[in-house]
């Protein structure tokens, strides 16, 4: 629970926290409930348009209560439709949130820390460092500050249809934060959403994939990006932590909590280091009759990375090596990265205070023997 001037700040708390918040002031329960709906359903944060309230109850929380929305440094709107936006947090820092539009559907694409202090290889975020994690608050106020800017679909309902936690940051290892807002995107009191519109992603903190099953059904998208463990310590240091049998039978008991759960393997496709007929061989031995699906991600470049993105005809023959040996693959579509705001191009402002002793050891290796961990671009 976050203040400022006195004031509780009752953006993302749960239901159970708002029912206990408002009966330390003898209300009763319901107007939990009440002051959800105006909030996510509505996009109402003003008190005094919550006109099933009473004035007095109104008056009495402008005085004790607010509803403090992150800041928008920045706005940046692509060709494509893609919007993003930089959020001011603290001390300098910002994290950035994208929408991207598609044919029945928007997506927000939001952020669960300030940086990532997971560094895998591949990745923008990463490369700044960590500074903390954000509050549940700063999580779900990205979604209601796009739900407000964007028009509204066709339908009349708002904006965003689906939330995914691709932005900056590993939303598992922000656990305790992430669980609230997990729970109002779903709840029917709140924006409602079905769990397979809600996914959250996560590198493969297996405790917390576990977890996760037990506290809340949504869907979940694994960074996997490589099929051996020697090339995924190397470009997913935490696989040293939870190597890839570990991190698959965490899934395989994910999926078998819920009836039709299965799960998206994320996989970044970097010229000469991932993307062989023989890796598409192995993705399929460790995925084979699983409920699994495969996305195949062209790599994004930043300022800095050694890798470089697999040709679209790789791309696309890697896809049909997949889709031969029996897999689900799909190519993802790269979106707004005229603006930077496409998968992994996701960087914000951010101060490192943590140094990532498995990023420093990857790094050490790598100028100890450049000739076997260079990639060379054709």
């Amino acid at each position: 629970m976050t203040t400022t001037a006195a004031k509780t700040n009752l953006l993302g708390m749960s239901q159970d926290m708002l029912e206990r918040y408002f009966a330390e002031r003898d209300e009763k329960p319901f107007r939990a409930r009440q002051l959800m709906q105006w909030v996510y359903q509505r996009g109402i944060v003003d008190f005094d348009d919550m006109t099933d309230l009473s004035k007095k109850l109104r008056d009495r929380l402008k005085a004790d209560a607010a509803f403090e929305l992150p800041q928008v440094q920045s706005r940046h709107d692509s060709v494509d439709g893609t919007v993003k936006w930089l959020f001011a947090t603290d001390c300098g820092q910002a994290i950035e949130t994208v929408f991207i539009p598609e044919p029945g559907r928007g997506t927000l694409c939001i952020s669960s820390q300030v940086g990532c202090a997971l560094d895998c290889a591949f990745c923008a975020t990463g490369a700044q460092g960590f500074n903390r994690n954000l509050t549940s608050a700063e999580i779900i106020g990205q979604v209601l500050v796009a739900n407000s800017e964007l028009p509204r679909r066709d339908n009349g309902e708002p904006a965003v249809t689906n939330v995914v936690f691709m932005g900056m940051g590993e939303p598992l290892a922000n656990y305790r934060n992430v669980i609230p807002v997990l729970r109002l995107l779903v709840s029917d009191r709140a924006y409602g959403l079905s769990w397979r519109r809600v996914t959250v992603s996560t590198s493969g903190i297996v405790p917390h994939i576990d977890k996760l099953g037990e506290d809340c059904n949504v869907a979940l998208a694994v960074s996997l990006h490589a099929t051996n463990d020697a090339l995924r310590d190397r470009l997913v240091p935490i696989n040293r932590l939870h190597p890839i049998d570990e991190l698959l039978e965490a899934c395989w008991r994910y999926a078998a909590g819920q009836a039709n759960r299965f799960i998206t393997f994320e996989y970044v496709m970097l010229r000469g280091v991932n993307d062989s007929f023989a890796h598409a061989d192995e993705l399929c031995e460790l995925l084979a009759n699983r409920p699994a699906k495969v996305n195949l991600i062209p790599f994004n470049p930043f300022t800095g990375t050694e890798f470089r993105r697999s040709a679209a005809d790789t791309i696309r023959h890697f896809q049909e090596r997949l889709r031969q040996r029996g897999l689900v693959a799909t190519i993802r579509r790269t979106r707004g990265d005229d603006i930077d705001a496409a998968c992994g191009q996701l960087a914000g402002e951010v101060s490192n205070r943590v140094r990532n002793r498995l990023g420093e050891k990857r790094r050490r290796a790598a100028n100890k023997d450049d000739r076997s961990t260079k990639v060379v671009s054709a």
